[in-house]
């Protein structure tokens, strides 16, 4: 498996070619609703970009028979009640339009990702806010409540304004363990404190000292904040 790239439907992909409990990390940003065409493009010998491209998959969701049938596979096929309970209500309060679309979609291959992770393997779901809270319901259902560790929210200032709102400049990013014995690398991912929150005065040789503890700054840096 090292260094190999699947072209195609990660459903077909993951229940063809992956095996249970086989995969450390998964990150997915599956788009919703962009109105967009995505294309592969290919490129030339010297790496340049090429006329040719194939298009890849259309990102508008629309309630069909294929969406129906989706719907109804993963409710039987899977047999996870939490996971149809909650495609059952969904429909029931959405109705059948683009977003029950969407989480149809989306429902078969998060629980094709819960399998083929490790007992200790970890998911990063980015999204928008124009479908999050409804993916970290089913993500919940999925995973356990109990094993969501962040809502990440990733801010950039970049693309216009509109003027009747705040600008819309974030997205979500969900990280979820299997269990709690999962890997996290903080020192992999330090970066230079700036402030010290408190932590730093005079008094204590450097540090805070809460209860009769003294907290000094990690020389290595702090963990990012979850923004």
């Amino acid at each position: 498996m090292n260094n190999k790239l699947f072209f195609g439907d990660n459903l077909s992909v993951m229940k063809r070619e992956i095996g249970s409990e086989t995969v450390d990390l998964i990150y997915l940003d599956p788009p919703f609703n962009s109105n967009r065409d995505y294309n592969q493009i290919f490129t030339n010998m010297e790496g340049e970009k090429s006329s040719a491209q194939i298009k890849v998959f259309e990102d508008t969701w629309y309630w069909n028979n294929d969406a129906e049938k989706i719907y109804l596979e993963t409710i039987k096929y899977y047999n996870n009640h939490l996971v149809s309970n909650f495609l059952i209500s969904m429909r029931q309060f959405l109705g059948t339009n683009q977003m029950m679309a969407y989480l149809t979609m989306m429902a078969p291959r998060l629980l094709e990702m819960y399998r083929i992770l490790k007992p200790n393997g970890v998911l990063f779901l980015h999204c928008d806010p124009s479908a999050s809270h409804y993916l970290k319901l089913l993500l919940d259902a999925i995973f356990g409540f109990r094993n969501f560790e962040n809502e990440i929210i990733w801010c950039y200032r970049q693309g216009g304004r509109g003027k009747r709102s705040f600008a819309k400049k974030h997205d979500t990013i969900y990280f979820y363990a299997k269990n709690k014995d999962y890997t996290f690398n903080a020192d992999a991912i330090r970066i230079p404190y700036v402030g010290t929150g408190g932590y730093i005065n005079n008094k204590n040789n450097g540090g805070n000292l809460v209860n009769g503890k003294l907290y000094k700054p990690n020389p290595k840096g702090k963990i990012p904040e979850d923004w």
